[in-house]
């Protein structure tokens, strides 16, 4: 599912395309959208923010789009802003339109942004700007690493705070560093990241780290999540970057899908992989004992 770096590259791109164009129409056939679709014809999007995995596009006439793509939704931008259109990635199956193509939304100036889902688990609501925090999902986001040059909306994961969440608790590090209540923003991939560059064992009861392996898995999410905004995420599978691309963090993980691959920093073992939380974990029994 894609992660802090692949929503922020996400927002930064449709900012670029889509502030000040004004929404002229909707065509919306999907199971999960709510709210109506008149209530944003008319509105210029004027900014655009994330909450975590979450985008709101908010519109001058007081209503937003909140969208979670999840697992397979893509948002991919056609129209004179993106100059020299690239070829679409593979992974926009079926193109836009085309049949996965769940939500259309036409702006002036012949702009178009279309919402594919081939697996159909993400959501797009239509709420009041004023009311997009009050939304469950995200008025449970536990605070997040400014790794982002955006501007700030939830708030900052401190390490004083991060202390304070692994103290708490005797579940696993990494199921902890997944949970969005916890903190948000970051899932499998750059925890997996994170962990290998703290050298700390995803099993290891959070509660348990002390005052030095904290400070290194918190520095160490900092970095892996800028690593990811750098490299415009990671595609392993459905990702696409709003003008069709897809990024490259695939090409740059520590630890993440590296199964039998020897430790370029130990040399002394191959990760393994198991699964923790119903999530693949991959781990160099040398480094992370």
């Amino acid at each position: 599912m894609p992660e802090l770096p692949e929503v922020e590259t996400i927002r930064g791109k449709l900012e670029k395309y889509l502030i000040g164009h004004k929404i002229t129409g909707v065509e919306s056939h999907y199971k999960n959208f709510e709210g109506q679709e008149d209530d944003l014809v008319g509105g210029r999007v004027k900014g655009i923010k994330r909450y975590g995995k979450v985008l709101a596009i908010d519109l001058d006439n007081g209503f937003s789009v909140v969208i979670h793509i999840k697992l397979t939704g893509q948002l991919i931008y056609r129209g004179p802003n993106l100059k020299a259109a690239p070829e679409l990635s593979k992974k926009v199956i079926g193109g836009v339109p085309g049949k996965h193509t769940q939500v259309t939304f036409k702006l002036d100036k012949g702009d178009y942004l279309y919402y594919n889902d081939v697996r159909r688990f993400g959501w797009i609501k239509i709420v009041k700007t004023n009311q997009v925090e009050n939304i469950p999902f995200i008025r449970k986001l536990g605070p997040e690493p400014k790794v982002a040059p955006g501007p700030s909306v939830q708030a900052a994961l401190t390490f004083e705070l991060f202390r304070n969440i692994l103290s708490k608790t005797s579940r696993p590090v990494k199921i902890v560093l997944m949970d969005q209540e916890k903190l948000s923003g970051v899932g499998n991939i750059y925890a997996n990241d994170a962990l290998w560059l703290a050298k700390v064992n995803p099993k290891t009861q959070a509660r348990q780290l002390d005052s030095e392996a904290a400070r290194q898995l918190y520095e160490a999410i900092h970095k892996v999540l800028k690593e990811g905004i750098k490299y415009g995420g990671s595609s392993e599978l459905a990702y696409v970057t709003p003008d069709g691309k897809e990024g490259s963090y695939q090409d740059h993980t520590l630890a993440y899908g590296r199964e039998g691959e020897p430790c370029e920093r130990c040399h002394k073992a191959k990760f393994v992989k198991y699964f923790l939380g119903g999530r693949g974990t991959y781990v160099c029994p040398a480094c992370q004992k």
